[in-house]
């Protein structure tokens, strides 16, 4: 069944197709979510979100683009009003998240045993370093290069997403490394 008889079908309220929907994007809604929050919790919670948000506004869904950029959409404005209105989106905090592997193993970054723990602390350091770094880009920089390497999304579906063109997006993210290239170098220079 194509997204477009599964648009329409949405409409009429059939919960089968509803449910075809939230199977097939669930998991790629999740992990746009999880690029942006970096907190297990708060992915699921806005993940379930915006099944909610694409169940009530379906009739919104104009068809001029693909239902998937619809959808990613929908996850980043979600997400990103999430950081927004929870100034607690403290990306140490949310590392701290990452790294408790008992409580959050598929998403608990995995060491051998016989890895050195000065090398373990110092993983966990360059990764706090590295999700601030990316918290503190500008909010576009930070939506495009966070679909790009997160997602794996093209340039071209990011600028579909963010309603902007490709040399914007190719821009956005060629200044976000440049940002976060000198963010890393200045801190291993203090380092």
């Amino acid at each position: 069944m194509s997204d477009s008889e599964l648009t329409d079908r949405i409409r009429n309220r059939d919960h089968q197709a509803f449910k075809v929907v939230f199977n097939k994007y669930q998991k790629k809604v999740f992990n746009a979510c999880m690029g942006f929050l970096h907190n297990k919790n708060d992915a699921e919670d806005i993940t379930q979100e915006v099944f909610i948000e694409i169940y009530k506004s379906i009739n919104k869904f104009r068809k001029d683009s693909k239902l998937s950029t619809w959808i990613y959409r929908i996850a980043v404005n979600k997400s990103l009003n999430f950081i927004r209105d929870n100034k607690k989106s403290n990306w140490l905090k949310s590392v701290e998240t990452l790294f408790s592997g008992a409580k959050n193993p598929e998403i608990a970054i995995k060491y051998n045993l016989s890895d050195d723990p000065g090398k373990i602390i110092e993983n966990k350091e360059r990764a706090v370093m590295l999700h601030k770094a990316i918290g503190s880009l500008p909010k576009n920089q930070k939506i495009a290069f966070t679909l790009n390497k997160y997602e794996d999304l093209s340039y071209k579906q990011i600028a579909e997403v963010m309603e902007l063109s490709l040399f914007s997006i190719e821009s956005l993210i060629h200044r976000a490394k440049m940002n976060l290239q000198k963010k890393l170098l200045n801190y291993y220079k203090i380092n």
